[in-house]
Protein backbone atom coordinates (compact mmCIF):
# COMPACT_ATOMS: atom_id res chain seq x y z
CA UNK A 1 0.00 0.00 0.00
CA UNK A 2 0.82 3.27 -0.69
CA UNK A 3 0.89 6.55 1.02
CA UNK A 4 -2.57 8.43 0.91
CA UNK A 5 -1.41 12.17 0.08
CA UNK A 6 -4.57 12.39 -1.65
CA UNK A 7 -6.48 12.25 1.68
CA UNK A 8 -4.24 14.26 3.51
CA UNK A 9 -3.94 17.49 0.95
CA UNK A 10 -8.04 16.90 1.19
CA UNK A 11 -7.89 17.07 4.63
CA UNK A 12 -5.26 19.97 5.15
CA UNK A 13 -7.79 21.96 2.16
CA UNK A 14 -10.84 21.42 4.20
CA UNK A 15 -8.52 23.30 7.27
CA UNK A 16 -9.38 19.28 9.09
CA UNK A 17 -6.81 18.01 11.73
CA UNK A 18 -6.74 14.18 11.59
CA UNK A 19 -8.30 14.32 15.03
CA UNK A 20 -11.60 16.72 13.56
CA UNK A 21 -11.49 13.80 10.41
CA UNK A 22 -11.95 10.78 13.04
CA UNK A 23 -14.05 12.47 15.26
CA UNK A 24 -16.20 13.52 12.15
CA UNK A 25 -16.17 9.79 10.80
CA UNK A 26 -16.26 7.67 14.28
CA UNK A 27 -12.76 6.79 14.14
CA UNK A 28 -9.40 7.36 16.02
CA UNK A 29 -6.89 9.81 14.94
CA UNK A 30 -4.41 7.14 14.95
CA UNK A 31 -6.77 5.24 12.20
CA UNK A 32 -7.02 8.43 9.94
CA UNK A 33 -2.93 8.38 10.75
CA UNK A 34 -2.48 4.86 9.75
CA UNK A 35 -4.80 5.21 6.04
CA UNK A 36 -2.54 8.74 5.33
CA UNK A 37 0.76 6.53 5.68
CA UNK A 38 -0.75 3.53 3.94
CA UNK A 39 -0.50 0.98 7.01
CA UNK A 40 -4.58 0.25 7.14
CA UNK A 41 -6.66 -0.55 4.65
CA UNK A 42 -10.03 1.27 5.01
CA UNK A 43 -13.43 -0.77 4.99
CA UNK A 44 -15.52 0.77 2.03
CA UNK A 45 -17.70 2.20 4.59
CA UNK A 46 -15.39 4.10 6.04
CA UNK A 47 -14.23 5.22 3.07
CA UNK A 48 -17.44 6.60 2.20
CA UNK A 49 -17.83 8.57 5.25
CA UNK A 50 -14.42 10.00 5.05
CA UNK A 51 -15.41 11.05 1.19
CA UNK A 52 -18.54 12.63 2.15
CA UNK A 53 -17.16 14.55 5.33
CA UNK A 54 -14.46 15.81 3.00
CA UNK A 55 -16.71 16.52 -0.13
CA UNK A 56 -14.82 14.53 -2.59
CA UNK A 57 -15.87 10.79 -4.38
CA UNK A 58 -14.01 7.65 -4.01
CA UNK A 59 -12.05 7.71 -7.33
CA UNK A 60 -10.92 10.97 -5.43
CA UNK A 61 -9.43 10.06 -2.35
CA UNK A 62 -9.09 6.08 -3.04
CA UNK A 63 -8.50 5.35 -6.47
CA UNK A 64 -4.75 4.71 -7.54
CA UNK A 65 -4.20 5.19 -10.75
CA UNK A 66 -0.84 4.00 -12.90
CA UNK A 67 1.19 7.58 -11.79
CA UNK A 68 0.23 6.76 -8.26
CA UNK A 69 1.56 3.16 -8.60
CA UNK A 70 4.60 4.41 -10.00
CA UNK A 71 5.59 6.45 -6.78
Amino acid sequence: MSKNLKLKSSRAAKDMSQKDLADATGVTRQTINAIEKGDYNPSIKLCISICKVLGKTLDQLFWEDDEDAQK
